[in-house]
């Protein structure tokens, strides 16, 4: 189909083009309607639909055959590390990940910040808390404590997962200081504290409320995904403030999951073994 006729498809009968973008995605249960509204007017899309976003980045792909291509590259400058993550290693570490919260009491529909530097368990996080239906939000690394206080209190995090610390250029950014700093200032307090440890010398502060997230992993078992509806919130982000408060975005799953496989192939152009490099930090929309 040339653009044109594409195009015109998307804007003429858009239920029937948005229709059959869904249908590429693997559903747990597929959707009959494709947009209708709720008892606000708002508009929800595939709302009878099932699914997990976790699921779709990793099972998928090792179910059709790709457990040993690479899922994730990291490559950092800034420590001088590689690493070739598969999408079978990814699905142990995410599951594992998964699998601990649970055992820390998050749940379908609970919250979570992620307040992490660009490391590889940023992204496991994300996955895992996907996994099983917990709304993540991703805060900056290194974002002032009053900041993330403001988030705290907006979106009532059960958790916080964060690392001990990020690394500018060629100084440490300690993480956790900020983290209790930002939990003694908002109103709303986490009840847990999963922390990375990066093992670079920096100090960690302790308080009653952390969790070591090596040794959360390595204690729990493989998560399976929870099927959660089309509608159901997948992460909020939050705007940068600079007309006031912080306003938090929130984005379904069914149909982002939908959108963001026709933005890769249509937009982006990305195929199969393509290698598509991401350098924006995963606390901006971008990312």
């Amino acid at each position: 189909m040339i653009y044109r006729d594409f195009y015109k498809q998307s804007i003429e009968n858009p239920e029937l083009f948005w229709g059959e973008q869904a249908s590429k995605l693997t559903w747990f249960k597929p959707p009959k309607r494709v947009l209708s509204k709720d008892d606000k007017d708002y508009y929800r899309w595939f709302e009878d639909g099932k699914l997990n976003i976790s699921y779709l980045c990793i099972d998928k792909h090792i179910e059709d055959g790709f457990g040993e291509q690479n899922a994730i590259i990291y490559d950092s400058p800034v420590t001088n590390t590689k690493e070739f993550i598969t999408f079978n290693q990814l699905k142990k570490e995410v599951s594992k990940l998964a699998g601990g919260l649970q055992s820390l009491g998050l749940k379908k529909s609970d919250t979570a910040i992620i307040y992490m530097p660009m490391i590889p368990q940023a992204m496991y996080a994300m996955l895992a808390c996907a996994r099983i239906g917990v709304i993540h939000s991703v805060v900056f690394g290194g974002f002032a404590p009053h900041e993330l206080a403001i988030r705290i209190d907006d979106c009532k995090p059960k958790a916080i997962i964060t690392a001990s610390n990020g690394i500018e250029i060629d100084r440490m950014i300690p993480y956790k200081p900020f983290v209790d700093e930002a939990i003694e200032q908002s109103e709303f307090k986490p009840e847990k504290v999963v922390i990375f440890d990066r093992k670079q010398g920096v100090d960690i502060p302790k308080k009653g409320y952390d969790v070591d997230y090596e040794q959360l992993v390595n204690n729990s078992e493989e998560a399976i995904p929870v099927e959660v509806e089309s509608t159901h919130p997948l992460y909020i982000l939050y705007t940068s403030g600079t007309t006031g408060k912080p306003k938090g975005i929130i984005r379904d799953s069914g149909g982002y999951a939908t959108a963001l496989k026709f933005s890769m192939k249509y937009v982006y152009d990305v195929e199969e073994g393509d290698i598509y490099w991401a350098a924006s930090d995963v606390g901006w929309v971008v990312g």
